[in-house]
């Protein structure tokens, strides 16, 4: 009887000391914290606050400067947690990265993630991927803390994922010049909220130049519109790639519509002339832009 004792004792020792072992090195592991950013969110609210609009094509967004302001937020309220990374997540028809997209992919620390835009231009999929990515990390403690920079009722269900799993969720909103948008079913789910002001996105948000509509005498000639054309294919070729290049030739000369949208705005932007309803100049910048991509094949 008094083996068996001694036997359980030391067994039970054994337990304790792995324990302590266990715990101190939980103690020396520093606590971790992502940053999960719904862009359509950032840009609507952002927009709305700052430019007074929520078309994106109306405004110009400084994403490395505002990611950079946010990572330095993040450090601020989590003062003893390191950073995993900023998570991203947008909308992209066939989820082709954008120009913009593809720029915002290749800053360090930050992962995009895509979701499609259907017909009417609204994300599909992009809740499904925030939830994914908050359980996924939690689950396997990859993360203690999550900002979550959103406002859908649908994201209920991420935070709750997460929470699941021991992790804390922070939403993060912006603000509302009239009401509120964020659902309240989301700010009765997480573990703290925080609300970003107008200060915070002034330097990050500009409205755009309206182009010369009404100056017929700064009209650009077909040759400058082509060389255009050209410029934003070089671009566009060096952003996606020669797969992509070799899925639009045999469409020739017809482009996608959302291509065709994308080039049109870009195009508008660089020659700060407006090209709607001119036949003739939108013609010219798709033959540049295919002369150029045919050059490459």
């Amino acid at each position: 009887m008094n083996d068996d004792l001694a036997a359980l004792s030391a067994r039970i020792d054994h337990t304790n000391e792995l324990l302590q072992r266990m715990l101190a090195e939980v103690a020396k592991t520093p606590s971790t914290h992502a940053i999960f950013v719904d862009a359509g969110y950032l840009y609507a609210a952002a927009g709305r606050l700052v430019a007074g609009t929520e078309d994106r094509r109306a405004f110009d967004l400084d994403a490395e400067g505002l990611i950079d302001a946010l990572i330095d937020k993040a450090r601020t309220i989590f003062a003893d947690s390191r950073l995993l990374r900023v998570y991203w997540y947008d909308g992209a028809r066939r989820r082709i990265h954008t120009a913009e997209q593809q720029t915002i992919a290749e800053l360090p620390d930050v992962k995009v993630r895509l979701g499609n835009l259907n017909a009417n231009n609204q994300q599909k999929g992009v809740d499904s991927l925030i939830r994914s990515d908050l359980e996924s990390l939690a689950r396997h403690r990859a993360i203690s803390d999550a900002a979550l920079l959103g406002g859908d009722e649908d994201l209920v269900s991420a935070v709750e994922a997460a929470q699941g799993y021991g992790a804390r969720v922070h939403l993060w909103g912006i603000e509302a010049p009239e009401g509120r948008n964020q659902a309240e079913p989301l700010l009765w789910e997480v573990d703290s909220q925080r609300t970003f002001d107008l200060d915070f996105f002034k330097p990050y948000v500009s409205r755009r130049t309206a182009p010369a509509y009404e100056s017929a005498a700064g009209r650009p000639t077909r040759e400058d519109v082509r060389f255009v054309g050209a410029q934003i294919a070089a671009k566009w070729l060096a952003a996606r790639g020669r797969d992509t290049l070799v899925e639009l030739l045999p469409g020739h000369p017809y482009l996608p519509g959302s291509v065709d949208q994308d080039l049109l705005v870009e195009a508008e932007g660089l020659l700060q002339y407006s090209l709607r309803g001119q036949a003739d100049l939108r013609r010219a910048l798709r033959d540049g832009f295919w002369d150029h991509l045919r050059t490459q094949y």
